[in-house]
């Protein structure tokens, strides 16, 4: 099966607005609810390709129950942990401009993160682990670190989809997969990226520092895979982008749900561009007939 873990789940509660104007009462044209986190976004696009899937993490109060129901009522199995306060709400304000505003989320316990290794360390080596997202300032900075060494005792492989030095801080523990985009790389290597090369130069220090692959998103102008194997760059296909929130993580599950099945890096890597594309084609997380409608539009070659 694979699990997937959300320290700082939330509503993402999306508000059009006509011309919105800070200090007057601004009326809604139209507005929606969604459970948000980087994990359950992949659990659900998992879901989505009918691979076995369970979503771990934290969840509290009214809000906690509207994402475990809300995902439950789609099919994803849900093993949530219950803490004292409310899961967060993001408001996403779409009006001439767009503005965001996060909620800052839950405390999490020593107790809750006790609860959460027990459940982890009966996962085993027919089991994938995703860490996707960042998490509260309560919890360890090497929180994904810490899991990654219960899963290395039962060979479980682990993708870790962060950014900075919690991602610098999981590569000596060996994650089998990480994706950060080309401005992610620079900023967790702290280097200035100018063109391709630069790009795989220091996408090949990850690989050199322990991820055992990794792929770099580049927005319209493709993704590279760099493992064992060489370097690849996909292209990716036409669309109108509708949508950024949760390309990225629909890109790592359109991945797993070929790899876990077929066990081969380079046709889940066609499918993981397919995926991350459709879903930002569209308005919601993608489904598995749109994503398999792109990927002959996906185009891979070795370039080293």
């Amino acid at each position: 099966m694979i699990y997937t873990v959300t320290f700082n789940p939330a509503i993402d509660y999306i508000v059009n607005v006509s011309h919105f104007k800070t200090g007057e009462v601004n009326r809604v044209n139209s507005d929606i609810k969604y459970p948000g986190g980087k994990g359950i976004n992949v659990s659900r696009v998992l879901n989505n390709f009918g691979v076995d899937t369970k979503a771990l993490g934290f969840i509290g109060g009214f809000t906690g129950n509207f994402i475990k129901n809300y995902i439950e009522d789609e099919g994803v199995k849900t093993d949530f942990i219950n803490v004292k306060e409310d899961t967060r709400i993001n408001v996403k304000l779409k009006s001439n401009e767009e503005t965001e505003i996060n909620g800052y989320g839950p405390t999490i316990t020593e107790e809750n993160l006790n609860s959460l290794f027990d459940k982890i360390k009966k996962l085993n080596s027919e089991d994938i682990l995703v860490l996707a997202g960042n998490v509260q300032k309560s919890v360890p900075r090497d929180i994904y670190a810490q899991i990654q060494n219960i899963c290395i005792k039962n060979n479980v492989k682990v993708v870790v989809d962060t950014t900075g030095e919690a991602l610098l801080n999981t590569l000596k523990n060996k994650p089998f997969l990480i994706k950060p985009n080309k401005y992610e790389l620079s900023e967790m290597l702290n280097v200035d990226i100018d063109n391709m090369d630069d790009i795989i130069h220091y996408a090949k220090k990850l690989i050199d520092m322990g991820a055992q692959n990794v792929i770099i998103s580049m927005a319209g102008d493709g993704a590279l895979l760099i493992c064992n194997e060489g370097v690849y760059k996909a292209t990716t296909p036409n669309g109108a982008v509708k949508n950024s929130v949760g390309a990225g993580d629909s890109l790592i599950a359109g991945f797993l749900a070929s790899y876990y099945k077929e066990e081969d890096i380079l046709k889940a890597f066609k499918l993981s561009v397919a995926t991350g594309s459709a879903t930002a084609f569209s308005l919601d997380l993608c489904t598995k007939e749109y994503a398999m409608s792109l990927i002959n539009q996906v185009d891979i070659k070795k370039i080293s």
